[in-house]
């Protein structure tokens, strides 16, 4: 995978994918929230990666802390861009640089990564979240912050206005300059053209690299600072007025669908992320996975053969990866990772089974999530007598029974 982009900017990118991920639990128990599998065959962190990939961004450094092994793995394996061009996709440990600490934040990730940056000589700094679902073309992003002049530009996504407590909210002008970042406020700010919307950041940054090093400078010396970049550092700039909003609904996908247009989801709890999971499975998907134009890139491991159907097993409204095999079981609206084997008379109803599960004879998985290598055992049910499953499972608020990884049920 090589790309030659000539009369472009220096750019680096920046992948922020150290978090803890608690809100998924047991999902991140064993792995980092990027790491955590999706949709069948990939992991949230192939759609960052994708989106920089496709736009022709190749250098680009992912920040890990914990839990990184599997994700260090997956980088390392289907990320891996080779030849003399001076390419990468490189995962970055936490390697305390100044001081026997771990990262304090988002903010101090990069603090402690300025080498990458003095290294690299970047114009820009693309700094983007790792867990996310959605496609965009980060140069357009870039091409507007270059216009604007501004030291940073924070991509925002308009939601409706009644929604946006739950987010860090933007008020901007009709120039789209920034006046204020509310973090999860009472009462948002519409937006310049419409009161009933408001822009949410969605935790993606385009920084002019000067700026942004004297930002985290002067941001570590600051004793009242979380060290966070939407909690501190974007407030630096827009105390400064020298912050620009990027209206991600212009931002432009080749075939892209107007159902899937300007989607993103943050699949931060376990309802969102089986909710985003239901999103792809409809005749019309709200987030189209089968968008050649702007794929999302990864690979499957085991080099395993298709998707195999046999004595009247059947999959409805559902998508199946490869090496799956369904024998006289059902499958309805569910999306079922690799090598998921569903034997005679079970049936798998709004359900995400993540590689390796086992569904055995007569068993019910109804509205819940297995993770890697659950092994499900004949006539066991799931999802269907809640006041049992709460006695063993972690059922999320809303309903979303989660078995861990490696359990025998």
């Amino acid at each position: 995978m090589v790309v030659v982009v000539k009369g472009r900017p220096n750019v680096l990118a920046i992948v922020l994918a150290g978090g803890e991920g608690k809100r998924l639990f047991p999902l991140t128990e064993d792995r980092a929230k990027p790491a955590v599998p999706f949709g069948g065959t990939y992991r949230l962190i192939d759609f960052v990666l994708s989106n920089l990939v496709n736009a022709g961004y190749l250098k680009i450094h992912v920040l890990t802390q914990y839990k990184s092994h599997s994700l260090d793995r997956h980088i390392s394996v289907s990320w891996n861009v080779s030849g003399p061009t001076g390419q990468y996709i490189a995962s970055v440990p936490a390697q305390q640089r100044l001081g026997k600490r771990w990262f304090t934040g988002s903010a101090d990730a990069i603090l402690q990564s300025l080498n990458l940056i003095s290294d690299e000589k970047p114009d820009y700094v693309i700094v983007f979240g790792a867990d996310h679902v959605y496609r965009m073309d980060p140069s357009q992003m870039v091409e507007e912050h270059i216009a604007s002049g501004k030291s940073v530009s924070v991509a925002g996504i308009r939601v409706p206005r009644h929604e946006a407590t739950a987010f860090g909210c933007i008020q901007s002008d009709e120039d789209g300059n920034i006046t204020e970042f509310l973090e999860k406020p009472a009462d948002p700010p519409g937006t310049p053209d419409d009161p009933d919307a408001t822009f949410a950041s969605m935790g993606n940054y385009v920084f002019t690299t000067a700026a942004l090093v004297q930002a985290l400078k002067d941001d570590s010396e600051n004793e009242d600072s979380e060290h966070d970049m939407g909690g501190d550092i974007i407030p630096y700039f827009v105390e400064r007025s020298d912050a620009h909003v990027y209206d991600f609904s212009a931002n432009h996908i080749p075939g892209a669908t107007e159902r899937d247009k300007g989607y993103w989801r943050d699949v931060g709890t376990i309802d969102a992320f089986y909710e985003c999971h239901m999103d792809l499975i409809s005749v019309h998907p709200i987030f189209n996975l089968y968008n050649k134009e702007w794929p999302i890139h990864t690979t499957v491991e085991g080099n395993l053969p298709p998707a195999k159907f046999i004595q009247g097993g059947i999959a409805q409204s559902s998508m199946v990866a490869p090496g799956s095999i369904i024998s006289a079981g059902t499958v309805r609206n569910s999306v079922l990772s690799s090598d998921v084997i569903v034997e005679e008379g079970a049936t798998v109803e709004g359900a995400v089974l993540m590689p390796g599960v086992r569904i055995g004879k007569g068993a019910v998985v109804r509205h819940a999530i297995l993770d890697k290598n659950v092994v499900v055992r004949p006539g066991e049910l799931i999802g269907v007598d809640r006041e049992r499953d709460s006695q063993r499972f972690k059922i999320s608020a809303g309903g979303v029974v989660t078995v861990g990884k490696n359990q025998i049920v």
